[in-house]
């Protein structure tokens, strides 16, 4: 195995931070001493939830959250149909504003 590939793999593996034999030494001790205090500091218990932002995160937390609804499928009825309307008097219906057929 060369080198690189053992050096990819051993920054997966963590440290073996409490060995038996190196628990007495002094660099050892002191070494054990700055982790326990890091992991001290960590916080404890759940991470906190997440506020949505933006305007789409607001809506995909409401509509697709933890109580997922089918007003996303009403909405996109309701905006094709909007975007239909106005392709079809575009296209259409604004030629016939002031004389009919």
């Amino acid at each position: 195995m060369s080198f690189i590939a053992r050096r990819g793999l051993s920054t997966l593996i963590p440290p073996k931070i409490a060995s038996p034999s190196g628990i007495g030494a002094a660099q050892d001790a002191a070494r054990m001493e700055r982790v326990v205090s890091f992991y001290e500091k960590l916080p404890r218990g759940p991470a906190p939830e997440i506020q949505p932002r933006g305007l789409f995160e607001r809506y995909q937390a409401r509509y697709f959250g933890k109580n997922p609804s089918a007003a996303p499928l009403a909405h996109l009825i309701g905006v094709m149909m909007v975007l239909g309307y106005a392709q079809h008097y575009y296209f259409h219906f604004r030629h016939h504003k002031n004389n009919a057929h």
